[in-house]
């Protein structure tokens, strides 16, 4: 069903698009009140795709109110349980029925493979939403156990407006990560893109509308960090933000929840993530795939990339070896081919940050064991930096990009120490045949996620997020994405046949 289709047939699809241009707000699409756009271009070669509308406080402010009025009166809120999930339900059935068309506008927009965009991100995107909206009449509310006189209630109740701001590098997941158990839970949404990347989430917020969403629950402001996701984070009548993005732009959303309502805020952020490789691992050739997979898939351009290889020496060189014969099967080229596996970074601004580490290795004159060439100012090929110790930029900055720094280990403690000598905590692996060793390191890591002899963030079913600098409030995906969209009500009825007087006393 999601098999990619041909080069040819994706270029087709890219001839015949309708780019939208405006903001999404109480049911339609409307310019900038200012009347002002920016530039969308394609990262890989360059072109006009659209101007997108540039939305101010103004624009927020109107989204806002329409996402407060749509949540007040309960039109979506107050639709029973079943209602809310059929109508969801057909969400997630109308961009299956539009995923070739999404796919190759994510891949236009950002510069990913097509190939992933059409094998990962719109498969799992379609899945995030089916999984919260069948969740959504399958989560219960307790009692308390409070004796005989008195009957306790502990019920969810949707927490209100929520904003919901997105990363450039998985637009169409991050967004169902973040409003499926939002509208899953009865929350009113307004979702700012980032900049790079707002296509298709304008498009899933039209489809949204298409699929009976009503108008103001769903609203989409289009527009800069600091005249869009700013007013967002210090409105007054936002309830929360969930954010997916850096750290110090998370730090800000905190900065501004304590400045305005003291908002919720649910941050995932950034990480510099281990794959530990102790020199018991059985099977070699598996390690190199997964790190080779963990450290490029979506070109790096993700929270969770393997950045380090932390290896024992007595293993470093061979599996080295096998991660530079895996490596060739990654090609770098045209996005819209489906034969590459490698497209082009996001930005010019953001190819100059990639390759300043490459310039520090050769700064520290670092042994490059793979990769290393640059081509055409947005095309970094996948790189292994050998060497690398715990003090170099390499080792502890985050790099989002196909970059993978090696640094080895003689004691499984050193191996430990290694992993935790970071400032995140968001995801890591491990790679050992000894079920001592995979239970010690998985527990003695500190990261939100590990994974044993594997590259992976778990499923629709398991949490994920961060510890440090990686997150703060919650996570995303699994039930418990759902408790960060509703607030918690205890209800006290007393049942006893008390009178008024003899309670009082």
């Amino acid at each position: 069903m999601h098999e990619p289709l041909t080069a040819a047939e994706y270029k087709a699809i890219a001839a015949d698009l309708r780019f939208p241009a405006n903001a999404f707000i109480d049911g339609s699409f409307c310019p900038a009140k200012s009347g002002r756009v920016f530039r969308s271009t394609n990262p890989a070669t360059g072109e006009l795709l659209a101007d997108i509308a540039a939305c101010d406080a103004t624009d927020v402010d109107h989204a806002v109110l329409k996402a407060r009025q749509s949540f007040e009166d309960g039109r979506w809120r107050l639709r029973s349980p079943g209602e809310r999930k059929e109508v969801l339900l057909k969400l997630a059935k109308l961009i299956e029925r539009n995923r070739h068309e999404l796919a190759v506008m994510e891949s236009l927009d950002s510069g990913k493979p097509i190939r992933e965009c059409q094998t990962v991100d719109i498969p799992d995107t379609i899945h995030t939403l089916r999984w919260h909206a069948e969740l959504i009449d399958k989560l219960y509310d307790n009692a308390a156990p409070v004796g005989a006189n008195a009957l306790a209630m502990i019920v969810r109740e949707p927490i209100g407006v929520v904003g919901c701001v997105l990363p450039w590098n998985f637009p169409l997941l991050m967004l169902a990560w973040k409003i499926g158990p939002a509208l899953a839970a009865g929350c009113s949404v307004v979702v700012k893109p980032a900049e790079d990347t707002t296509l298709t989430t304008l498009r899933v917020a039209e489809l949204a509308h298409e699929a009976g969403v009503p108008a103001g629950v769903f609203n989409v402001v289009t527009g800069s960090g600091k005249d869009v996701g700013e007013p967002l984070g210090m409105h007054m009548d936002v309830d929360m933000i969930a954010f997916t993005g850096s750290t110090p732009t998370g730090r800000r959303f905190l900065r501004y929840a304590a400045d305005s309502n003291l908002k919720k805020v649910v941050l995932e952020c950034g990480g510099k993530n281990p794959a530990v490789v102790l020199d018991d691992a059985e099977d070699l050739d598996l390690v190199a795939e997964q790190v080779v997979n963990g450290a490029f898939w979506n070109m790096g351009e993700n929270c969770s990339a393997t950045s380090r290889l932390i290896v024992d020496a007595k293993v470093k060189d061979e599996l080295l070896q096998r991660i530079g014969a895996y490596m060739r099967e990654w090609r770098t080229g045209d996005p819209l081919d489906p034969e590459n596996r490698i497209g082009a970074l996001v930005s010019k601004a953001h190819f100059e940050k990639v390759t300043s580490f490459l310039d520090d290795a050769r700064k520290e004159k670092l042994p490059l064991a793979h990769g290393g060439q640059t081509r055409e100012g947005v095309f970094v090929e996948p790189t292994v930096v050998d060497g690398v110790t715990r003090s170099s930029r390499l080792f502890q900055e985050e790099i989002f990009g196909p970059v993978l720094s090696v640094t080895t280990f003689n004691t499984i403690a050193e191996a430990v120490a290694l992993a935790n000598d970071t400032n995140y905590g968001l995801t890591a692996s491990v790679y050992t045949g000894n079920l001592r060793n995979a239970i010690k390191l998985s527990r003695e890591i500190r990261a939100g996620v590990v994974t044993v002899n594997c590259f992976g963030e778990g499923d629709a079913t398991t949490p994920f997020g961060g510890y440090k600098e990686s997150g703060f409030g919650g996570r995303d995906k699994s039930a418990f994405a759902h408790d960060n969209y509703c607030e918690l009500k205890t209800i006290w009825i007393d049942v006893s046949d008390r009178s008024v007087d003899e309670t009082i006393r």
